[in-house]
């Protein structure tokens, strides 16, 4: 039984935005005959096609435990096949400009989520790699490489506006806070993710997104996990 979806049916990809309106805005924008699927305390999620192929997108929440939560009932009360997020981040390095795009190999984090498979060493999840390499095929202006997932977002951190550049020494290209928990999980149930992330808000530079920009600076994401999407089913 799945607590926090209990939609009939989700298709074998997902599309996982953190934002419910992000949900909303792909499922209106992008997807064919799509459908409300759940709106469980109105975290929503939507089921339509996408070049005459079944696809979900089902918004996560902010943080590792929520998007954990829901990426574990897609996995085991729907048996997805496989998670792509689409989500936002902070920039880490001068090279990533407002609007470009990552490909999280692998994530880092500062959170205890790992603490609960009693592993005696530390957990390094990563992508899937048939999702990667499609996604970077299609994509070939993203960056690839390592992200860092904290339980602490960057503006309000009480370690001081600084507390990323150790991360980013270790070659850190973005923070966002969930894709350690997805990538986590989707490793413990055997199944398969990748998080496409936009950059927003450069923490090196204080460069960022307009206020105007903020949604269609977002539309290249959305469109290339719509297209591994569909290259997978």
């Amino acid at each position: 039984m799945s607590f926090h979806i209990a939609a009939e049916k989700v298709a074998p990809i997902v599309l996982a935005p953190g934002d419910p309106l992000r949900a909303k805005l792909v499922a209106e924008r992008f997807l064919t005959d799509s459908r409300l699927i759940t709106d469980i305390r109105n975290v929503l999620g939507y089921i339509g096609t996408y070049k005459g192929k079944e696809i979900s997108v089902i918004a996560t929440g902010m943080g590792g435990p929520s998007i954990g939560i829901y990426s574990y009932e897609l996995f085991k009360e729907y048996d997805v096949e496989a998670i792509i997020r689409i989500g936002t981040c902070g920039g880490l390095t001068e090279k990533i400009l407002p609007g470009d795009r990552i490909l999280a190999l692998t994530a880092s984090t500062d959170s205890a989520w790992a603490h609960q498979y009693d592993l005696k060493g530390t957990l390094s999840p990563a992508c899937d790699p048939k999702l990667l390499l499609s996604a970077a095929a299609l994509d070939p202006s993203a960056h690839l490489g390592m992200v860092f997932s904290s339980d602490l977002f960057s503006s309000y951190n009480a370690l001081g506006e600084d507390s990323w550049k150790a991360w980013a020494a270790m070659g850190a290209l973005g923070q966002d806070m969930e894709t350690y928990a997805l990538y986590a999980t989707a490793a413990y149930t055997g199944k398969r993710a990748l998080s496409i992330l936009t950059m927003t808000d450069s923490c090196v530079t204080g460069d960022a997104l307009a206020d105007d920009k903020r949604q269609s600076a977002l539309y290249p994401m959305i469109g290339l996990a719509l297209e591994v999407a569909h290259k997978e089913l």
